[in-house]
């Protein structure tokens, strides 16, 4: 294709359902950056791909795009004597995986510079998690971030104006013209602020269950398979697990509740559950992709004796520390971490056993207590959220509530007792929680 065309050429091009090639898509993203293409030529671009979608070799020309958009960090400089890891989850309720994935790495060799992001819909946002801790700074300048990236081996910030400035406008557009639902427009979304971070390798975590983006299974391997090889192709070597959302990965959800639970894990206090077994999975995925262990087995092992020599937590700690936050978080949490006023126990009206979660509407009672945002920046409580959430085959009776509700006052309290109470199906039958790890899909090269 021409690629001296008229922008509405190139956008007819696409709504007649024919494929761009690589310079004409690079040439409406330059659009989409410099302004030259107007809010409603994104618009139509944007619906012509809902519509007629892009075949893999025009979402991966999509994403070097939106990757290119913007500075590309570059670690070459830093002479960083091991590989440039990173994650990224579609997201979920108590899914704090990131807190801890970030340090284990670069506890076992690995630097991990993780551009996060806030709290949508239902689901939390590392961002904000980390906001709960006093001091913490997610925007640093750029000799901070590359310091501590060098020294500590991870730093977990916010995404800055220069990193793939195309996604923030395009992805603006989409959500008012009804077009975010695009598998190639999601996939260039993820990818390319995720590629434009300089990364050796990648781990994409594609939830599937009742608290996930992509709820049905069939849509997350699509997504995963999608994202693996497309990042794959675009020079990242990517793999992606199919983890399950079913119910909350923690059980607690909410920002200074789940940073305690992070802190649980790292000190040693906790070594079990849903949330240690996938960010552990995840973590193993990095370590063969990025040289760091032979095999699965053998990162699995080396991840075990790392988290428990507690050069985890120190790595955790010497990044809280280095973005402003309390030097002694690891130590005295409850000094400087929030508590929420308010402590409601949710009983069932009768004993019996948990079959089913609407994950969702436990995010959401979370966002309704003040623990997310309703409307564009708007203030969140760090303090609120559930804790003790039952699990799924777990038993309830008038001992084991469904969960504890921390909340800012009672009637606060007593509307999320009832969504929590509407979200949990109780039953009397012993019932299997899902299987964790449903699928793992290697990026493909071609």
């Amino acid at each position: 294709m021409r690629t001296d065309a008229l922008p509405q050429e190139l956008i007819r091009a696409k709504r007649d359902g024919r494929a761009l090639s690589p310079e004409a898509i690079g040439e409406l993203v330059a659009g989409i950056t410099d302004g030259s293409l107007s809010d409603a030529q994104v618009g139509a671009l944007a619906m012509a791909i809902f519509l007629n979608g892009m075949d893999t070799a025009e979402t991966v020309a999509l994403t070097e795009a939106i990757r290119d958009s913007g500075r590309v960090l570059a670690w070459d400089d830093l002479d960083l004597p091991g590989p440039v890891l990173d994650k990224h989850s579609t997201g979920g309720v108590g899914d704090l995986v990131s807190l801890v994935l970030g340090p284990w790495i670069a506890a076992c060799g690995g630097f991990v510079p993780m551009v996060s992001g806030r709290g949508l819909g239902h689901t939390g946002g590392t961002l904000d998690k980390l906001e709960a801790i006093p001091g913490y700074s997610v925007t640093p300048d750029s000799a901070t971030f590359r310091r501590l990236v060098r020294e500590v081996g991870v730093a977990i910030v916010g995404q800055s104006g220069e990193l793939a400035p195309a996604d923030k406008r395009l992805y603006a557009v989409r959500d008012v013209t009804a077009t975010v639902e695009s598998l190639p427009l999601i996939v260039a979304s993820i990818l390319g602020k995720k590629l434009a971070c300089g990364l050796d390798a990648l781990v994409m975590d594609v939830k599937t269950g009742s608290g996930a983006f992509m709820p049905s299974h069939q849509a997350a391997v699509e997504l995963a398979t999608s994202i693996a090889d497309v990042a794959t192709r675009a020079g990242t070597p990517t793999t992606a697990l199919v983890t399950d959302m079913s119910q909350p990965l923690a059980p607690c959800a909410g920002n200074a509740i789940e940073v305690r639970e992070a802190i649980r894990l790292l000190s040693g206090e906790k070594r079990h559950g849903r949330l240690l077994e996938v960010t552990r999975r995840l973590a193993a995925e990095l370590l063969v992709a990025g040289g760091l262990a032979n095999d699965r087995t053998a990162a699995l092992a080396r991840l075990d004796d790392t988290l428990s020599s507690g050069a985890v937590a120190e790595r955790f700690a010497a990044m809280v520390a280095g973005l402003g936050g309390p030097a002694d978080l690891l130590d005295r949490p409850d000094r400087h971490l929030p508590e929420a006023p308010v402590t409601l126990a949710v009983h069932a009206g009768r004993a019996g056993v948990v079959q089913a979660m609407d994950t969702r509407a436990l995010g959401l009672a979370v966002v309704e207590l003040g623990g997310g945002r309703r409307a564009p920046g708007e203030a969140i409580d760090p303090a609120v959220g559930l804790t003790r959430i039952a699990s799924l085959g777990e038993t309830v009776d008038a001992e084991r509530p469904l969960a504890l509700v921390q909340a800012a006052s009672q009637d606060d309290a007593e509307r999320a007792a009832g969504r929590v109470r509407d979200a949990i199906t109780l039953g009397d039958a012993d019932f299997a929680a899902p299987t964790l790890i449903h699928d793992r899909i290697q990026g493909e090269a071609s």
